[in-house]
């Protein structure tokens, strides 16, 4: 399974001190988590062939080896501090559930 988060910043959050706390903590964390076999957070730069502005400044790639484990993995105290950290940067953010189409 792999889900796709898509989200700008909160009015007021310059991306230097959300990209800080994503490499500090965020990233380290889910990385960590026993249910993740990859994580990956990148900053949006343009649009291909287009002079127009991302509709979203960050895009996070979460991929989860085992859904019952990640259930029981952000149930954890640290992963709620992380979640509630999160939202503090994070303005709406979208989380799209995806599965693979290819072989």
């Amino acid at each position: 399974m792999r889900i796709i988060v898509l989200f700008n910043l909160r009015p007021g959050v310059g991306p230097a001190v959300y990209e800080d706390w994503a490499r500090s903590r965020d990233i380290p964390t889910v990385r960590g988590l026993a249910s993740i076999s990859g994580f990956d957070v990148a900053a949006a730069t343009g649009l291909l062939m287009s002079e127009a502005k991302p509709p979203y400044q960050y895009v996070e790639v979460i991929d989860v080896a085992d859904m019952d484990q990640f259930g029981k993995d952000v149930a954890t105290a640290t992963m709620q501090a992380i979640a509630a950290e999160f939202q503090t940067y994070a303005d709406n953010p979208t989380f799209i559930m995806t599965r693979d189409v290819g072989a």
